[in-house]
């Protein structure tokens, strides 16, 4: 089940106060306390209660936040000819059909070759063959690539996916999403979060009763607690 909203809603079960107080924290951890030479990413982590991973359906929830989730995002255009020109015109990474066949499914250079890319794209054209050509590793690891149409602006794509939040749920009553980065603004990283919890509680068939605990947390520091 696949849901893909727009939302910035409002947090309902959270202190806002609290809230913005943990982000505070955690920006000052990040920035100050423990920096680092590069911009961390902010995740949130959910614990999950009376939910089955097993027996329960699984759902994967696409939302588009109101702020750029990493402080770069590289994206890999799959596509036609048409579309590997503009992506190469614009400076994105790309890739054809035959291209990917070069790889003959092997898990190994899938990997290698995927790993560098936070958001996938492919021609609507081409889309349907990337698991008959690649496997499902992309699937996997949940960087299956959004259709991109031929009258679609590859710019404005590129924008949108920045955007986008995949919650994707497996075996295990752990999940994980990153959210935002470390170079927002305590009140963009906010937005960014309350509209990913609100977005995850709207695809639990329970909503606040499934959850048992909220974190957040940047690359290297540590989790806080915000529920």
């Amino acid at each position: 089940q696949e849901y893909i909203v727009r939302i910035t809603d409002k947090m309902t079960k959270i202190d806002n106060a609290d809230f913005m107080k943990t982000i505070n924290e955690l920006l000052a951890y990040a920035n100050d306390t423990k920096k680092r030479n590069f911009v961390e990413t902010i995740e949130v982590q959910v614990g999950l209660k009376n939910y089955d991973p097993v027996r329960e359906k699984r759902f994967q929830g696409t939302f588009v936040l109101p702020h750029p989730i990493r402080h770069k995002t590289n994206m890999m255009v799959i596509g036609n000819e048409r579309h590997c020109d503009e992506a190469s015109a614009l400076g994105y990474a790309h890739i054809d059909a035959e291209g990917l066949k070069e790889f003959k499914r092997k898990m190994k250079p899938i990997k290698k070759w995927a790993r560098p890319f936070h958001v996938f794209v492919a021609s609507d054209t081409l889309i349907r063959q990337v698991p008959r050509i690649l496997g499902p590793y992309l699937n996997k690891v949940g960087k299956f690539p959004s259709p991109l149409g031929s009258d679609e602006n590859m710019d404005a794509k590129y924008q949108e996916m920045i955007r986008t939040l995949k919650w994707q749920m497996k075996k295990v009553i752990c999940i994980s999403a990153p959210v935002a980065n470390v170079s927002l603004t305590d009140e963009e990283i906010y937005q960014n979060a309350v509209a990913s919890i609100n977005g995850l509680v709207s695809c639990l068939k329970k909503g606040w009763q499934n959850i048992r605990a909220i974190h957040l947390k940047s690359t290297m520091g540590p989790p806080f607690r915000i529920y």
